[in-house]
């Protein structure tokens, strides 16, 4: 046995993964400080903690083999590729059509070739042998006529099969459809900075008319909608060198981040309301906004030349004021843009689109010019209608130039008269238009943000990775203030603070004080030289200035200001930092001792209060002299004694103060939490804000500020996540120490934690997992919880940072951590002599943490190495006093009650998970990790969890219908919790955990069958079980000896000795294979997976039904985890494995009738089969043709499946998916288990459970069937549908009637008997079950049909991979079953097992198989059929047939390999045979049958192979030289001869595939030449009726059915003589008059007694009985009910004899049916139409001058029949080869061409004698029987067709066919002919009678119908008849005839009249009694004309002819004649 070894139970290593942050020496310079204990302000060390937490290093837990457990399947990974790489292609005949090049153009010759349709069957038997003896043989098989002993056989057989197989099954197998798998934990998101989506914007030109000083522009977002700027300003300039020199006296060195064009802005709620604002300031100059703007708007570019003095004149004007007053601004434009237009419409343009943006000649609205004329570019992808629709990320850059700005108004610059003019700019006519626009060309690109852009600097000036070169321009990140709150923790230190000054009003104050700009400091004293170097600079300035000026409005005392400053916060704030504001007044003109600005007043904001910082919206007094001593600490609000206030101390100065800070809180709530926790290691008392805090009320602050922390904004709270967290923890693990006593907060903490997690988990829920996780708790719990420092014997050096400082890189991007799986190194030690030096400011302490000036975005916070004992210093000097956190967490819980409990539950998953983390982190600091699992946890704490998860099973069992969601997350968090201790605590222990919650469990299911429970129950089973050793804690290896505990340790087990007695090695080999106790105690997890998978399949337990395919995925999902592992690659191994799945095998026995039955999905159809069903034109279904040849049916299932008594109940089936995963588990576990285990088991096996085991590896085979390329490609195949309920039917009767096996197996699955009318749900009865495979929701490649548009390399993948599937799943069953030959060769039982071994091997020749496979089939046939002979030849006669047939299938297959081996399998049966009996007679009939059967039935089949097949028997009879001197090679040639002329006949049929009358003919003419060979002349019958039921001709296919019975009944009546069974064929006469043909040849001709003769199923009873049963069936499809009677008729007696009562009432029953629609459907039956058809032209050959009637369906038109002939023979012949002759007359040949073909089509009628017209009553009788038609031709004497009417001839043509119709086929030949033709008054007295007798039908219709009389009186007594009635009685009637041969025609035309008028006037008479009121005037006019006409005709009808009234002869003779004519007349006017 190979032993696991151990160290796969040490998978933890921790690694505190990353890279030690990378030091960049910034501008700070320096070696980092090391921060001592600087005694700072609670501020100051709530920014040090902060700092800290940002950039400590995370710890980041790893399980070595973590990856390997089944969450992370490879089969529901992209690995499955890679595991799939280098599979060999294999061969599918299905997929290989034969190279047919060659072939085609022979058989093209051969179609343009005559084609004779002899009258023999056969060509000429020479010629045919002469092919034969010509063609070439396939490769002889080495050795295959050496007589080798057995088991030398096999070995050879084995070592060839065992050879190269593909290792890993489930690589083959398509991974299960899930949603993500249960066990699938997805590590969380790096912790990093948020960013909304990114837009890079880069300014590339700003060019006016005139240029004449510089401008100044600011870019800000601003969102319409919430009113609110979302951006901070991004403030550049463009101005050329030379213009900047204009300001060299302001402005020193330009720091390189003030040259910054490119900017990146972030929009976290992007939408259509946001727009992108420029404005533009230029320096101060005398004059207002619009005067200065003046000359911008006059002077053209173009006129610079012309106006070159003015201009100049402007530029010195200019430089004066720059000089002068460089250091002011002043508005001068403004324009905005819609942003969403801009993505938008650059997403429907080509790369790099321009825009231009602007009011050309103020037409247009708003345009967006392109340079190229853009139609539609509305037509986007997106169409933008709400904000959800506004993405940033993928549009196409665009290039914008923006035309036109606005300039300022002086007294709209406010931001809310902005945002009013942005509002404006959106509506169609806009007010903006109205206004003169500045024109200006700015030119700006706009593009999505790149992932990790190059010289990048922060808001806070820090330089972003990658940033390859300080001295390149960089691009800015611009600060985003989003409109609405985002939830994100802070990760890294920002400190900014924005001051927005809006408005100042100095209407009241007296004196001058007109251009005002406002100087804005941040202060850290009162001192002026305390102004702090940290206001942003603007653009082409210093980095820092000390002070900021706001713009200038000309002469306004009351301005509003639109200036943004930007401070950067010192880290730690005092009382004394302030902002101070200092107005002054600019004199823009230089006068004489007037000074530049003058102060015209003050006022300031203090940063503090209370120690927290002060932001917000202040209106502020404004003080008109200095402020005095100390105002710093104080409000301006205070009235301080003796200050003048402007407007008597009123608020006068409006200003905003924001902050974005990552440090200060700005929530009171948190602030006095940190600041008390904080106070913990100071002197008291504590001033936090305005409170003094003693130590006696310390401990009662400290609790209800943690209380009070849930009042707290949520938002802050996600802010400082972290570090709140981190304090909590703090405060449970090191218990602060107060007044001398131990607080124990640890329960204050939990709660607060509780809440805190369900408040983030209850408003936060856009971010949970499947699993309901949080993400910013799981990675909060992943990266940045670690327990503080454990170690009590540390320094404790305060505040400081222990141990040395890693500078952390600020993580941004979202990329995994690269961790390092390190041993513990230990690298830094915590006492470095080299760090000296003490930071001068708190400022220094923040940068020294942070390191450098860049900051690195893509790299990660984990350290790569781990320090010594002070691993992690402890954040507080305080007692040590410590508590394990995990301990303390696990005892809150379980001392938990009401609502803490009820919070913790709801987000168990996060109290586990930190759990976990806390006792792994600590296992690694107390090096615990390698130590014994047993004594790493005290008692204690064992307890506590135990408790836990009892009390949390009880939860989930007595909660799961109240309240289903949160026990769920409950279930899935306990699992997980369970799965990760099972990598750290013993795994008895954690295996009695599991043991609790399984016991509550089963205890409730066992009172309450709940499904929903059960699948808790399951998915916490796939939870735990995926663990990555999940094979070692099974102990897969030890042997199953009963275990001393419940769950033994791994030692106890493997020592065991394995010494065994026989009697217990026998015990054993049973116990491996069921779930007995022993298996379940020592496969702890294994027998818990299988005894749910066999609790939920059990049939019984019907509740459990949804939960089939969940529990089978469980299964399915670890085998195909453990396959794919790389430490179970070796086979031994494997084999190991596969033993804890052993039972899995019994398990799938007890379901096998629940199993899907693939067998029924039409996949019997054999290898080439398939397209035969596909294409819908297949000739007969391969079940039908195996019917017919005599063998059992492939689709009947083994008997077997009656073993099990119940196996007649209906069970619910399993899905088709659930079903296939099953058996590929099934597969695996054969696959991989020993194979000497499996013998001794199969040994012990009962017949019946070897039968059984058969059925499944049957059920296999069709289940893993190739589907082929084309399946693949087509997926669901329509056109199957059509002929499939006819050839359902036409099987359902065949094989019905077979015998009772059938019958049997098809009762077993519950269609018959006791449940004759039940249908399993998925529909398992025999008819319904076929269509599953073309219905591709049911089918196991629903995964694929998703999305259709495959690739073709993704397709031929697919059929690659299912290729392999299918090889490999056979070669397991092949080899099972050559293990089961072993194991029962020796028993007394083996007959019955093997005959069902041979059924599953046949069945598998039967499916689409490879190459490959068939090669082992064929040899693993050929031993056993050498080691059994007698069962083939004398027991399982079916089998032997269908191996006939499924050789002589591969015979003809288009591979050489596999026709190799099926020739040498065939030629040794037809030898072992011959050595049994010296005769074959069996194997030659069967093999003739066969092969009559393949060549009706097969679409692809190719004669040129099987001739080589044939060619290699007949060689290998000439090579056998043992059977030399026998009579074999005679008998062997003899019976090749005759498959060879079968062969030939089906050369002929291929030619004429296209042509259906040509096909059915030669089928008809093959199946004559079989007259004395009944089997095969009923095959090919069979044959003719499937291809006529396919073209729906069912009449026909009745035909074919009633031949093959009459042939059946000739046959039997010579056999056996029972009254009650039909005498032969005469008895069917009244069925068709065609059947006498079939009746027997004379006795000495054929005997049906001869062996092999009259062998089929179908020559006893119950043949005749199902021929006749489908023949019924067939003729009521037809609509023929009447010749349904008839063949009941036949049927009844048979029934009656056999006191069948059950069918004589189905019977009689179907007769009520046909005659109940025969009344109902009188007068609307149609049966077919039909056509004389003439052929002529020598390309015809034979068929040159034929004449046939063609029988084709009820209303059939002329010309549909014509344009089909026309369009196949030109198809054949070439288009202007054929020509149609239209009209009906002889065909004289010698006026035809005689290269050309043609045809003549004729509609012809039946033809009745008046004798036979008074048998022929019904619709029915006259059409059925036909043998006559008739046709008329018009012509007249001078070849004209038509002519006047005493000149119009007419010839009636009577045509006599061979047969009558409906008959075997659709076309007879004519046989007779006889021509009468009409003179013009004999065609007059025809078309009289005809109108008179539509008047008379017309009248007297019932029910009548008005609209049809009027029809037919219009057309009789209308006037404008042409060639009415009037005009022929003018033509023949006005004058009595010259010729006496007349006489009595004008008499009888004369009659006909008379009649007619008769007629007219009833009809008349008729019409007035049915019309209304409204058709009274056409009543009249009818009348007239009626009249008219009688009148008219009143002459003519009287006038007789007298000759005909002179006496011939005497009197008496006179009398009478002339009472004969007035008779006659008499009865015309009655």
């Amino acid at each position: 046995m190979v032993g696991f070894s151990l160290d796969f139970l040490l998978p933890y290593l921790l690694t505190v993964a990353a890279e030690v942050r990378k030091q960049i020496a910034g501008q700070y310079g320096g070696s980092p400080q090391l921060l001592k204990n600087l005694n700072v302000g609670a501020a100051a060390s709530n920014t040090v903690n902060c700092v800290r937490s940002y950039t400590e290093d995370w710890n980041v837990v790893n399980r070595r083999y973590h990856k390997l457990g089944t969450g992370f399947n490879p089969n529901t990974l992209d690995k499955q590729k890679e595991r799939q790489k280098g599979l060999p292609k294999q061969v599918f005949e299905a997929d290989e059509m034969p190279d047919v090049s060659a072939y085609q153009d022979d058989q093209d010759d051969l179609k343009r070739r005559s084609i004779s349709i002899d009258e023999t069957p056969r060509g000429s038997w020479a010629c045919s042998i002469f092919d034969l003896k010509n063609s070439v043989p396939d490769a002889l098989l080495p050795h295959l006529l050496d007589r080798a002993p057995n088991e030398e056989i096999d070995r050879h057989n084995e070592e060839h099969r065992k050879s190269n197989r593909h290792r890993e099954l489930f690589a083959l197998h398509p991974a299960l459809e899930e949603e993500e798998p249960i066990e699938r934990h997805c590590v969380p998101d790096v912790p990093k900075e948020h960013f909304g989506q990114r837009l890079l914007v880069k300014c590339l030109s700003l060019k006016f008319e005139i240029e004449i000083e510089p401008i100044f522009a600011s870019l800000a977002l601003y969102d319409v909608k919430e009113k609110k700027k979302i951006s901070e300003n991004f403030l550049f300039d463009l101005n050329s060198e030379q213009t900047k020199g204009m300001l060299r006296s302001h402005i020193q060195t330009a720091a390189i981040s003030t040259l910054a064009r490119s900017a990146i802005f972030s929009i976290t709620y992007p939408s259509q309301d946001v727009f992108l604002v420029i404005q533009l300031e230029k320096v101060l100059q005398q004059g207002d906004i619009g005067e200065c703007a003046e000359p911008y708007m006059v002077f053209k570019e173009s006129d610079t030349a012309k106006n070159k003095e003015k201009l100049d004149k402007l530029r010195s004007q200019s430089e004066q004021f720059c000089t002068r007053l460089g250091r002011y601004r002043m508005p001068f434009a403004w324009t905005a843009i819609h942003l969403m237009n801009i993505v938008n419409s650059a997403g429907s343009l080509e790369r790099d689109t321009e825009l231009e943006m602007g009011l050309p000649e103020r037409k247009g609205s708003w345009s967006e010019r392109r340079n190229s004329s853009i139609a539609g570019r509305r037509s986007l992808e997106r169409t933008t209608s709400g904000d959800e629709s506004c993405s940033l990320s993928s549009f196409r850059p665009a290039t914008l130039t923006v035309t036109n700005f606005f300039k300022q108004e002086g007294d709209r610059l406010s931001d809310e008269d902005l945002y009013k003019f942005l509002a404006d700019m959106r509506r169609p006519s806009s007010v903006l238009r109205r206004l003169r626009p500045i024109t200006a060309q700015l030119k700006i690109d706009i593009s999505p943000a790149p992932e990790n852009p190059h010289y990048c600097l922060t808001p806070d000036l820090q330089q972003v990775k990658p940033y390859p070169d300080s001295r390149v321009r960089p691009t800015r990140e611009i600060l985003e203030f989003p409109p609405r709150d985002v939830y994100v923790p802070n990760t890294t230190y920002r400190n900014l603070l924005y001051v927005n000054p809006h408005s100042l009003n100095f209407a009241n104050r007296q004196g001058s004080a007109r251009n005002i700009t406002v100087k804005v400091q941040f202060m850290n004293g009162e001192d002026p030289n305390n102004a702090m170097p940290v206001i942003f600079g603007k653009s082409s300035c210093a980095d820092y200035a000390k002070e900021a000026y706001t713009a200038v409005v000309y002469h306004n005392r009351s301005p509003d200001f639109h200036d943004e400053v930007k401070i950067k916060l010192p880290a730690s704030l005092t009382d004394h930092h302030h902002i101070l504001f200092t107005f002054y007044h600019v004199s823009c003109q230089q006068k004489q001792n007037t000074p530049l600005e003058t102060p015209v007043g003050y006022t300031w904001i203090p940063m503090l209060q209370n120690g927290r910082l002060r932001t917000g919206n202040f209106c502020l007094p404004v003080s008109l002299e200095k402020p005095p001593q100390s105002y710093s600490v104080l409000s301006p609000d205070v009235p301080l004694p003796g200050m003048k206030w402007v407007d008597n101390h009123r608020g006068v100065f409006n200003v905003e103060v924001t902050s974005v800070s990552t440090v200060h809180t700005q929530d009171q709530y948190l602030d006095k939490f940190f600041a008390l926790v904080h106070a913990l290691d100071h002197m008291f008392p504590v001033r936090i804000g305005d409170m003094r805090i003693m130590e006696n009320n310390l401990e009662e602050e400290l609790k209800s500020s943690i209380a009070a922390l849930n009042s707290s904004q949520l938002e802050p709270i996600v802010r400082f996540l972290h570090l709140l967290l981190d304090k909590l923890v703090l405060l449970v693990v090191r218990p602060p120490v107060i007044t001398g006593q131990i607080v124990n907060l640890g329960q204050a903490s939990f709660e607060v934690m509780a809440s805190i997690v369900n408040r983030l988990h209850k408003y936060l829920d856009t971010s949970q997992d499947m699993h309901g996780r949080n993400s910013l708790l799981s990675s909060y719990v992943y990266y940045v919880f670690r327990l503080p420092n454990m170690d009590p014997n540390s320094p404790s050096p305060g505040p400081g940072l222990g141990g040395s400082v890693h500078y952390a890189t600020m993580a941004r991007s979202a990329q995994r951590p690269a961790s390092l799986n390190l041993n513990r190194s230990r690298s830094l030690s915590n006492s470095n002599p080299d760090i000296s030096g003490t930071p001068t400011s708190p400022d220094d302490e923040v940068r020294s943490i942070i390191g450098s000036k860049a900051m690195e975005r893509c790299g990660n916070r984990m350290s790569s190495h781990t320090e010594s004992a002070s691993f992690l210093q402890t954040l507080t000097g305080r007692l040590p006093t410590k508590k394990l956190f995990h301990e303390e967490l696990a005892l809150q819980w379980v001392v938990s009650s009401g609502i803490v409990r009820e919070g913790a539950l709801q987000q168990a998953w996060f109290f586990f998970e930190l759990m976990v983390k806390s006792i792994i982190h600590h296992l690694y600091f107390i090096e615990r990790l390698e130590s014994p699992r047993k004594n790493r946890f005290p008692e204690r704490f064992m307890d506590d969890i135990t408790a836990l998860v009892s009390t949390i099973a009880g939860d989930i069992v007595s909660r799961f219908q109240k309240d289903l969601e949160l026990v769920e997350r409950l279930n899935t968090s306990l699992a997980f919790f369970l799965n990760d201790l099972l990598s750290v605590m013993d795994r008895g222990f954690v295996f009695s955990l599991i043991k609790t919650y399984w016991k509550q469990v089963s205890t409730k299911l066992y009172m309450l069958q709940n499904p929903t429970l059960e699948s808790l129950r399951l998915d916490f089973l796939r939870i735990v079980c995926s663990h990555e050793h999940y094979v070692t804690l099974n102990l897969p290896c030890s042997l199953l000896t009963p275990p001393a505990s419940p769950s033994p340790s791994v030692s106890s087990a493997t020592s065991q000795s394995s010494g065994f007695s026989t009697h217990a090695q026998d015990q054993k080999i049973a116990n491996m294979f069921e779930l007995s106790v022993p298996f379940r105690e020592q496969h702890y997890l294994a027998g818990l997976v299988l005894t749910e998978l066999a609790v939920i399949l059990d049939p019984e337990g019907e509740a459990m039904f949804g939960l089939h395919k969940k529990v089978i995925s469980v299964v399915h999902n670890l085998l195909s985890s453990h396959d794919s592992d790389p430490r179970y690659a070796d086979p031994e191994v494997k084999a190991c494995v596969s033993m804890l799945y052993l039972p899995l095998i019994g398990i799938v026995m007890e379901t096998l009738p629940q199993l899907h039955d693939f067998t029924a999905q039409g996949s019997a159809d054999g290898a080439g089969g398939d397209e035969s069903v596909e294409d819908g034109n297949s000739m007969i279904s391969q079940t039908v043709a195996m019917a017919i040849a005599g063998t059992s049916s492939p689709m009947s299932r083994p008997s077997s499946f009656l073993l099990n008594p119940q196996a007649s109940r209906p069970h619910a089936t399993f899905s088709a998916e659930s079903s296939r995963s099953l058996l590929i588990c099934l597969l695996w576990v054969l696959k991989n288990a020993d194979e000497c285990v499996l013998q001794k088991w199969f040994t012990d096996l009962s017949v019946s459970q070897l039968n059984r085991l058969l059925d499944m590896l049957f059920l296999c085979v069709s289940c893993f069937e190739y589907k082929g390329k084309k399946a693949f490609e087509r997926m669901n195949s329509l056109t199957f549908k059509k002929s499939k309920d006819m050839k359902a039917k036409l099987e359902e009767a065949i094989l019905g009637s077979i015998g009772a096996r059938q019958e049997m197996v098809r009762r077993s699955r519950g269609q018959l008997g006791t449940h004759g009318t039940h249908t399993s749900p998925s529909g398992s009865a025999f008819s319904s079950q076929e269509n599953l495979r073309w219905r591709k929701d049911m089918t196991h490649w629903r995964q694929h049909s998703e999305r259709m548009d495959k690739t073709r390399a993704e397709l031929e993948h697919e059929a690659l991979i299912d290729g392999n599937l299918a090889t490999e799943a056979n070669l397991i069953i092949l080899d099972t079953l050559e293990i089961i030959v072993q194991a029962v060769s020796v028993t007394e039982s083996k007959e019955s097992i093997l005959g069902g071994m041979l059924k599953v091997l046949l069945h598998s020749m039967a499916c689409n198989q490879s190459a490959l496979y068939l090669q082992h089939c064929f040899a693993t046939q050929r031993a056993l059929v050498s080691k059994f002979p007698e069962l083939l030849f004398e027991e399982e006669t079916e089998q032997c047939a269908d191996l006939c047939l499924r050789l002589l299938r591969n015979c003809s297959s288009s591979i050489g390999s596999i026709r190799s081996h099926a020739s040498a399998s065939l030629y040794l049966l037809m030898r072992q045979n011959f050595e049994i009996g010296n005769n074959f007679a069996r194997v030659k009939m069967q093999a003739t049958m066969s092969l009559s059967s393949l060549v009706g039935t097969s679409q692809n089949f190719n004669e040129e192979f099987l001739r080589r097949s044939l060619k290699t028997i007949l060689t290998y009879g000439e090579e056998d030289l043992e059977l030399r001197e026998t009579t074999f090679p005679d008998q062997v040639q003899d019976l090749v001869f005759n498959l060879h002329m079968i062969l030939s006949d089906t050369v002929k049929m291929k030619e004429h595939q296209e042509d259906p009358e040509m096909l059915i003919d030669l089928m008809y003419r093959i199946a004559k030449g079989y007259q004395t060979s009944p089997d095969l002349r009923l095959t090919w019958m069979q044959n003719m009726a499937g291809k006529h039921s396919e073209r729906t001709n069912h009449a026909e296919a009745a035909q074919c059915l009633v031949h093959s019975a009459a042939l059946v009944a000739e046959y039997l009546s010579m056999l056996e003589d029972r009254k009650y069974l039909p005498v032969g064929c005469v008895t069917f006469q009244n069925v068709s008059s065609n059947v006498l043909e079939e009746s027997a040849v004379s006795d000495d001709v054929v005997s049906p007694d001869e062996e092999g003769i009259c062998s089929g199923k179908y020559f006893t009873e119950a043949g005749l009985v199902g021929l006749l049963d489908q023949a019924a069936s067939s003729f009521s499809l037809a609509g023929m009910y009447e010749a349904v009677n008839e063949v009941y008729k036949v049927l009844i007696p048979i029934h009656e004899a056999n006191r069948d009562a059950k069918k004589l009432a189905t019977i009689h029953g179907k007769l009520q049916e046909a005659f109940g629609k025969i009344v109902h459907q009188d007068g609307k039956r149609m049966f077919g139409t039909y056509f004389r058809v003439g052929f002529y032209g020598s390309k015809f050959g034979d068929l040159d001058e034929q004449e046939f009637v063609y029988k084709e369906p009820a209303i059939t038109k002329l010309a549909e029949v014509s344009h089909r002939l026309e369009g196949f023979y030109g198809e054949r012949y070439g288009e202007d080869q054929v020509e149609v002759i239209k009209d009906s007359n002889l065909v004289d040949k010698c006026k035809l061409d005689p290269n050309k073909a043609y045809v003549q089509i004729t509609y012809v009628e039946p033809y009745f004698d008046t004798y036979e017209m008074k048998d022929r009553i019904t619709y029915f009788d006259k059409n059925y029987n036909l043998r006559r038609f008739v046709y008329c031709t018009p012509f007249t004497l001078d070849g004209r067709a038509h002519g006047d009417l005493h000149d119009q001839f007419k010839r009636k043509t009577i045509l006599t066919t061979s047969h009558a119709f409906p008959y075997i086929k659709t076309r007879i030949n004519i046989i007779h002919k006889e021509e009468i033709s009409s003179m013009p008054i004999e065609v007059a007295i025809e078309d009289m009678q005809k109108k008179t007798q539509e008047l008379a039908f017309a009248t007297h219709q019932d029910p009548s119908d008005a609209k049809m009389l009027q029809m037919v009186l219009q057309g009789s007594v209308g006037t404008t008849v042409n060639q009415g009635p009037l005009e022929v009685a003018q033509v023949f009637l006005s004058e009595i005839p010259s010729d006496p041969k007349l006489y009595r025609h004008h008499n009888k035309l004369r009659l006909c009249f008379k009649d007619f008028t008769k007629r007219c006037e009833d009809a008349l008479r008729k019409n007035k009694s049915l019309i209304g009121p409204d058709q009274k005037e056409y009543q009249r006019e009818l009348e007239r004309n009626y009249h008219r006409l009688k009148e008219a005709l009143q002459p003519l009808i009287c006038r007789k002819i007298p000759q005909l009234y002179k006496p011939v002869l005497q009197v008496t003779s006179h009398r009478c004649v002339c009472v004969h004519v007035d008779k006659q007349e008499h009865a015309c006017e009655h």
